[in-house]
This record gives C-alpha cells, structure tokens and sequence, in this order.
C-alpha cells in the first residue's frame, strides 16, 4: 500500500516571498507546465479549435492548412454551446496557474539552490500558447528550465506533441539560450496517487455504508484512435498503470473498470467507451457507479460537460445512482506532488544521476513516421543545446 501524504496547506504567498532577499536579481528557474489548454471564454472557442485541427502530431490531415479552418468552423457552434454550459469557458487557465504558483512557492523551499521557481503556462491550442510562454521566458532572463508536461501519462498526441513544438520555439531562438530538462512521465508518483484515491473516498463517502463496497469505480481516460495504438504509443500502458496503483492504495476495495471518453470520428478507437460502459452496468443491474477522471488533472470540458452532464443524465434516466470523484483542481495533496517530483528532478539532475531526459522518452515508437519527434528527443537529450 502507497504511504499517505497528509494535506499540507499551500500558503503561497508566505512561501513564494521566503527567500526573495537571497535570490534577489537571479534569473528564475523556469517550470514549464505543458498541456493541452482551452478557451477561456467562449468566443476564443474556433481559435482553439483551429490551433488543434491543426496540429498535425495528435490529428494528421491531408491538406491540412485547407481542411483544418474548415472543420474547425463547422465544429465551433456545438462546442461553444457545451463551454457555455459549463460556465463560460474552461477553467483549466485558472486551475493551471494556481497549481504552478503553488508548486512554484514549495519549490522555493524544497531546492532553495536552484531558486526563485517560476511557473510558465505553455498551451498546445489556447491562449497562453507555446510562442507566449517563450516570449515571456526570454524576457524574464531565463537560462534555466525544466519542461514538465501536466499529463501524467505519456503520448506522442499530447505530452509529444507539447514537446514537439517547444523544441520548434527553441531551436528558431524564440526563448534564447536555455538549458532544459523534462519530466515526461509520473502517472505512478505517490502523490498523484494519493491525491486520486482521496477524492474517490470522498465520493464513495456519499453512498451508504451497507452496499458502498459494491460501487463500480469507473476510471475514465481520454481515448486514443487505433491508428496512434497500434504504432506503439505507450499511453493506454500507463493509464492502467495509474489505475492499478490506485487500487493498490484503495486496497481493493471496490469492482472497477478502465474505459475510454472522448472519441471523435469514425475511425477505430480505443474502448469500451465510457458511455456504452454505463448501459452495460446498468443492463447487468449495477447501478451504483463512481466516474473517476484518471488522465485529466484539472476539470476543463471532458470532466465538466461530457462526465458531469452528458454521462450522469444518462445515467438517471437509466435509473443509477452516480458520482464523479472531484479533479485534483486545489488539491494540495496533488500541488505537493507537483513540488516533490520536480524537486527530485532538479536533485537529481544537479547531482547528474539522471540526464536531461528518461530513458523511456528516447525510445520512439516502433511505428513512428515522424521525424520531428526523432529530432526533438536529439535536441531535448542535449538539453536544448544545438
């Protein structure tokens, strides 16, 4: 069983002002939080949209630069009724910046050598984009920074290709002259772990005690098409290997099944999806379920709009009692993990037991076409050194 964290309140403020006087004038060392983004209010919705039909590593098109636009706009009226019924936008931003002024104040105290930590939110579709996190870095005098991706699970449609245009920015001198690092993986870190197993007891905590062993934990994960599976992609590898280690810590406690959300187009997925899973368990008579985000470390649409609303209508009308364990959001469980497993990383890598990438990240997939992905893992192996 993984150890327990306890909740250690992230005053941020207190800490991130702690050891200005030593660190007055010094470059930051700059923490790259990479992800995928969202608009943050609903008319940036085509701009997203756009930026991620674009993106030839997580959605190759042929004539990309035509179709991409084109089916962006024939998107954007449905996606942006579903941000407006969740708010107004996503609040990933938010989530984001909270999280990495929190990691960032930790930091400070965990590895005062390489202090003061700044956070810099890198988007891969919406606003703050990859180009405004260099421009800002650049500015900011940074000649120290670690690219540490949000997905806690590796793929080359998302923490690749984050990577992927961080080291396009890098090698067209957008940032400057910077020494890089990567943290691409951590879906095992106890941390993580603890944060997901604390808030699926919360909510197994709103069933009653008679059955409450008997509730179905659904871990969903964005899904992946087939095509990106079959060439080797390690994604759906370590997702259930959070899973597992989740119910390691739960020890067990309840049935539980790995499904899949999110799938677009009609191309082969990976499955079952989460959907047909609940119509499965309800046609077998299991109608206690828990969804548990497993791949999503904040809410943005897929928690908010497709699990909290589309997912659990369906399963009233079908007669089932639902919840959804929270996202790790303000979790200071979760922002502690974020501090130690980069205050590892920088230990480590200061005391040059690891270099400026895993091992796991330099091995391409054996179905890979891409050579900017070969290129990128050359350049980040070098830390960004050209």
């Amino acid at each position: 069983m993984l150890p327990r964290i306890s909740t250690v309140p992230c005053r941020v403020r207190r800490f991130a002002t702690l050891h200005g006087s030593s660190v007055k004038g010094k470059s930051p060392t700059a923490i790259v939080m990479l992800n995928m983004g969202g608009p943050s209010t609903v008319p940036e919705t085509y701009d997203f949209l756009k930026n991620l039909f674009m993106d030839g590593d997580l959605i190759p098109l042929p004539f990309q630069r035509i179709l991409a636009p084109l089916i962006a706009k024939r998107r954007t009226p449905q996606i942006e009724k579903q941000y407006a019924d969740i708010g107004g936008g996503s609040p990933i931003l938010r989530y984001t910046e909270y999280q990495g002024a929190g990691m960032c104040a930790l930091l400070d105290e965990l590895h005062p050598e390489t202090a003061p930590h700044k956070p810099y939110v890198a988007f891969r579709y919406a606003n703050p984009l990859t180009q405004e996190a260099a421009r800002r870095m650049k500015a900011d005098g940074v000649k120290r920074a670690v690219a540490f991706t949000q997905y806690p699970q590796y793929s080359c449609s998302t923490t690749g290709s984050s990577l992927n245009e961080l080291f396009r920015r890098g090698r067209a001198g957008d940032m400057g002259d910077i020494e890089w690092s990567v943290i691409d993986r951590w879906g095992t870190h106890h941390g993580f772990i603890e944060a997901v197993a604390q808030n699926i007891e919360a909510a197994l905590e709103k069933f009653q005690p008679s059955n409450r062993s008997d509730v179905v934990l659904l871990f969903s994960a964005h899904s992946l098409p087939m095509s990106v599976v079959n060439r080797g992609d390690p994604y759906v590898l370590e997702v259930s290997a959070s899973v597992n280690a989740v119910m390691d810590r739960l020890g067990r406690s309840n049935p539980y099944r790995l499904v899949w959300q999110s799938q677009v187009g009609p191309s082969a997925w990976m499955g079952m999806q989460t959907g047909e899973a609940i119509k499965g368990l309800a046609r077998l008579g299991r109608k206690q379920i828990i969804l548990v985000p497993i791949a999503f470390t904040s809410d943005h649409i897929e928690t908010l709009y497709e699990l909290d609303l589309e997912y659990m209508k369906e399963g009233k009308e079908l007669g089932m009692e639902m919840q959804r364990a929270e996202s790790l959001n303000e979790s200071p469980v979760f922002i502690r993990a974020l501090a130690d497993i980069t205050a590892q990383h920088l230990r480590d890598y200061s005391a040059e037991k690891i270099g400026p990438t895993s091992v796991q990240m330099g091995l391409r997939c054996p179905g890979c076409g891409n050579p900017t992905c070969s290129q990128q893992k050359h350049w980040f192996a070098r830390a960004g050194q050209s």
